[in-house]
């Protein structure tokens, strides 16, 4: 699993009290062995968690992707996970342990704790009433304010090596009883090997529109802590091998930090088999700002690789099928890399093709977050800053369903903290 860690201005912005950056801080570092480069200050070295580059890189794709986001004006920075850097590419780091070991959490309860919450009688009276659930608590913000990463991920041909992708292995080309035997690196390999936190220029905002424009000079301009997209090369077919040829692939996988959608999810009836009612929300804010936040990262994401040497052109199916006269075309190429790059010009029509085909090939990120919020309970909050939830005694709430705002980053980093922080205020209460 990749490590990234969430923004400074991220835990601030959730503005509760006791939550702030500078209060996570000590639970950032106490969950962590930290193998990599950057501030000691920011990282911890005795913590149960290792961080670092694992077992296995593919750096010649790695070095050629660096250099082409270079090329499109972003640099490589050591720390991307520091708090503060922004707006850079990394060499990645991982939750895997210097013997290849993976190391994470199982669970992180954003999807299933609404309904704990409100089969037992604590949440919106009429929700729980057409649920046939005796009200306990009056509680309407459990179950909303869903929040994800809305994710896309585009695949390119490549002119890497079998030993350069996971593609032999997922593709059965490869015998893994005998890799186990072996102990072979490769195993300990995740196929991610870069990591990115990316901003658009002033004239890329512009060419968005009024709309756009507007949110980013109220949300953006003046947090240069914020980034708009986060992404990752992977080094083989992000799906299933048996629907392309046989060969090298790799991909962009890129993912907006903060989507202004919301979504919901709440129980149907009183037990536990009864299907869940949740609506992901997934593009649903009301002037479509995230839907443009994706068509600037396809472009953006685009660009990087059409710069880089190992680059052969695009894997037709999963991306927008532009037409066949339009300067955004896709290409495939023989057997050498383009010259002498110059960034795609893309129409208003080209523009609405990805539009539509992000609409329809969005994922989620797996970072489901926010149902059982933080905050005053005038404003839905469900928990206190000490994750006490209100209208009960005795009863706390411990996971990815109480940030009240998202975070620019995979969010098993923040899970963790919030648990570690949770233990103390735990520890503290029972006088232990």
């Amino acid at each position: 699993m990749m490590y990234s860690r969430a923004q400074r201005s991220d835990f601030d912005a959730w503005n509760v009290p006791g939550w702030s950056t500078e209060d996570m801080i000590p639970y950032l570092k106490k969950l962590e062995t930290y193998h990599g480069p950057g501030q000691r200050a920011v990282h911890g070295f005795e913590g149960p968690i290792n961080v670092s580059g694992g077992t296995y890189r593919a750096t010649r794709s790695e070095s050629d992707w660096i250099l082409a986001a270079n090329k499109v004006g972003y640099p490589e920075l050591d720390d991307l996970a520091s708090l503060d850097a922004n707006n850079g590419v990394q060499r990645a780091l991982r939750y895997i342990g210097t013997d290849g070991t993976r190391q994470d959490t199982a669970y992180r309860g954003a999807l299933g704790t609404p309904s704990v919450l409100e089969r037992s009688g604590l949440g919106d009276p009429e929700i729980l009433k057409k649920a046939g659930v005796d009200a306990v608590a009056e509680l309407p913000g459990v179950g909303e304010n869903y929040q994800d990463h809305h994710l896309m991920v585009y695949p390119y041909l490549s002119a890497l090596y079998e030993n350069e992708t996971l593609d032999s292995l997922v593709g059965g080309r490869l015998d893994v009883g005998q890799l186990i035997k072996d102990n072979a690196t490769i195993l300990g390999w995740n196929a991610m090997d870069t990591t990115c936190k990316i901003r658009p220029t002033d004239t890329e905002i512009a060419a968005l529109g009024p709309d756009f424009q507007a949110l980013w000079d109220s949300d953006y301009k003046n947090d240069q802590n914020k980034p708009l997209a986060l992404g990752s090369l992977i080094n083989a077919f992000p799906g299933d091998p048996s629907l392309v040829p046989a060969g090298q692939y790799f991909a962009m996988s890129i993912f907006t930090g903060y989507p202004l959608s919301r979504g919901s999810i709440h129980i149907s009836g009183p037990e536990t088999d009864d299907k869940p009612d949740f609506t992901t929300g997934f593009f649903s804010d009301a002037n479509s700002m995230d839907i443009k936040k994706h068509v600037w990262a396809y472009k953006k994401q685009r660009e990087i690789f059409r710069r880089m040497e190992t680059y052969r052109g695009e894997l037709t199916m999963l991306h927008p099928p532009f037409s066949p006269n339009s300067s955004a075309a896709l290409v495939q190429l023989d057997d050498e890399p383009l010259t002498n790059v110059t960034d795609i010009v893309y129409t208003p029509e080209d523009d609405k093709v990805i539009e539509e085909y992000v609409r329809g090939h969005v994922e989620t990120t797996w970072h489901s977050m926010g149902t059982c919020k933080m905050g005053p309970r005038e404003e839905h909050g469900v928990v206190d800053p000490k994750l006490n939830v209100y209208g009960v005694e005795g009863l706390k709430v411990v996971d990815l369903s109480i940030p009240p705002r998202n975070v620019a980053a995979n969010t098993m980093n923040t899970a963790v903290a919030i648990a570690e922080k949770a233990a103390d205020l735990i520890i503290k209460e029972l006088g232990l």
